[in-house]
């Protein structure tokens, strides 16, 4: 363990966050899960033995020492704000919090996590982007508008600040994702981010014949920094984020792809989590 309580090899941000604000990554170390969810899998709609699993998030919310509020993460746009008796379950794709004790918990195997707080105002928040919740999908008005900008708008609601005030004094931290030699998507993926954000193009280059190789963290930055938000921290896209790459990870598109894979497999879930004291 380390001094904060962790396992040694999770991650804990290296940014100017307030002294109030607390996070962490948690990786596949220091849990009870075996096979593919090998040891400290938090998924528990993947397979997983759910005493396992519910073992994992005891142990997880007593190294926080802080109450993790698990999502039902469907990849779509809906941002919770959190109350003492808000449920886990709920299907949303991020959560912010404004009072100590309550961590906001994104799950991520290859999708990007992102974590928020505010230099001034007491209010911590992560987001869950893999692809489609950062493009923004569904009708032709929702175009560009994915899970940054559904956080950026529940945080205005919920702090009341200006767009000037929120933006200077927030700050962003990008978790381990796919990384941009592993991430190979379709044309309709780099079509969905152009059409809104034209100078999206540097973030994607060509892989096999008809595809490729998109950065997604790279992407996020963009995203952050059209909301005025410069101050961004974390994944660089280099290879020792990428979750599909670095066995210490779990990875969906390492496990589905894998000599053997059976339907459905598709390995543990990670946790980028961050709270108040």
């Amino acid at each position: 363990m380390t001094s904060s309580g962790f396992p040694p090899d999770w991650i804990e941000p290296q940014w100017p966050a307030p002294a109030r604000v607390r996070a962490v990554f948690s990786t596949r170390a220091g849990g009870v899960s075996s096979g593919l969810f090998e040891s400290m899998n938090l998924g528990d709609h993947v397979g997983d033995d759910p005493a396992a699993v519910a073992q994992n998030r005891r142990r997880l919310a007593e190294r926080l020492q802080a109450r993790p509020v698990f999502m039902q993460q469907v990849h779509g746009q809906q941002v919770l704000c959190l109350a003492a008796d808000s449920p886990d379950g709920q299907p949303a794709d991020g959560a912010l919090a404004l009072q100590p004790g309550l961590a906001c918990v994104v799950m991520v195997a290859d999708c990007l996590p992102i974590l928020l707080a505010h230099e001034q105002v007491p209010v911590v928040a992560a987001l869950h982007a893999g692809w489609r919740g950062l493009a923004g999908q569904g009708s032709a008005s929702l175009l560009g508008q994915g899970i940054v900008e559904a956080g950026w708008a529940q945080l205005q609601a919920a702090t009341g600040l200006s767009d000037q005030a929120l933006s200077s004094g927030l700050m962003a931290w990008l978790g381990p994702c796919i990384g941009p030699e592993a991430f190979e998507v379709g044309p309709e993926v780099r079509e969905a981010f152009l059409a809104c954000q034209p100078e999206a193009q540097s973030c994607f280059k060509p892989g096999a014949p008809g595809k490729f190789l998109a950065d997604l963290p790279a992407l996020a930055r963009l995203r952050l920094q059209r909301l005025g938000i410069h101050r961004i921290f974390g994944n660089d896209g280099s290879p020792g984020w990428c979750t599909v790459t670095q066995s210490g990870f779990f990875s969906h598109r390492r496990v589905s792809g894998r000599a053997g894979a059976l339907p459905g497999d598709t390995g543990g879930r990670m946790a980028a989590c961050i709270w108040m004291d």
